[in-house]
């Protein structure tokens, strides 16, 4: 069944100068798929991301959630939708400094008027599964860059999204956390069958993706699938992204591991 499904979409920046951030996309990701998206430095990788999340309407073309144009739905119901259904990770966490940990993961059952004896039910497990429950009761400016990723990836999934939506999430991390928290949303994609897109620059980090999309100049340009082999798919990213061209810092030069 598929969770998402994007028909022609196309985004036009400008009125004056007009830039065409996305050509006529189409795309389809199955429930339980965990989908990488790449391409170069402003080939409008992100711009796709905020066309899914419901933040940036497209200028034409169709986005379907569960059979759902979430664009059609009014303010009010379209937060709501946005609050309930989707999760989301940023490259800089966007966690609340003025929380602690736990009441950073709770936010969005507390926006929902959740009873505290359910948020506290629904905490424990999440901080269980992230191994962060000795840190619930800490600030943001007290955990490291790993952690504080583990918090906003708790807060991302208590609610039990429909769409696990991440926007660089490994990008403020060094490789060993990055590493941690591709094996973390590789399991959560795995156990709680969440379907997961994830916009990254970083091969090692779409190595652990199920297939990964290319765009170019806001284009689709190429799909690879992941296999048995987390090796081998690393090194087909890698050629990928060589054919795409684009700047030096594109290319990872961490080594597979």
């Amino acid at each position: 069944m598929e969770i998402l499904k994007l028909n022609h979409i196309t985004k036009v920046y400008g009125d004056k100068v007009p830039h065409s951030a996305l050509k006529d996309i189409n795309l389809g990701i199955e429930q339980g798929e965990f989908v990488g998206v790449m391409g170069p430095s402003g080939s409008g990788k992100t711009t796709l991301l905020n066309v899914i999340s419901t933040i940036d309407p497209p200028t034409s073309g169709e986005v379907l959630i569960n059979g759902e144009n979430p664009y059609q739905l009014d303010r009010a119901k379209l937060a709501l939708f946005r609050r309930r259904k989707l999760g989301f990770v940023f490259q800089d966490f966007n966690l609340i400094d003025t929380l602690t940990i736990g009441e950073n993961i709770v936010l969005p059952l507390t926006l929902d008027g959740q009873k505290v004896s359910f948020m506290d039910k629904k905490l424990k497990e999440v901080a269980a599964r992230l191994n962060i429950e000795d840190i619930l009761t800490k600030r943001t400016y007290e955990v490291s860059g790993g952690q504080a990723q583990r918090t906003a990836i708790a807060r991302a999934i208590i609610h039990s999204p429909l769409l696990l939506l991440a926007d660089e999430p490994t990008g403020n991390l060094d490789s060993k956390a990055a590493k941690d928290v591709m094996e973390l949303f590789e399991s959560i994609n795995r156990d709680t069958g969440v379907t997961t897109v994830m916009v990254t620059h970083d091969p090692l980090s779409a190595s652990y993706c199920h297939r990964v999309i290319f765009i170019k100049d806001g284009r689709f340009f190429n799909e690879i699938h992941r296999g048995n082999s987390r090796q081998k798919f690393y090194q087909k990213i890698i050629d990928v992204l060589s054919l795409l061209g684009g700047e030096a810092d594109d290319l990872s030069s961490i080594r597979f591991k």
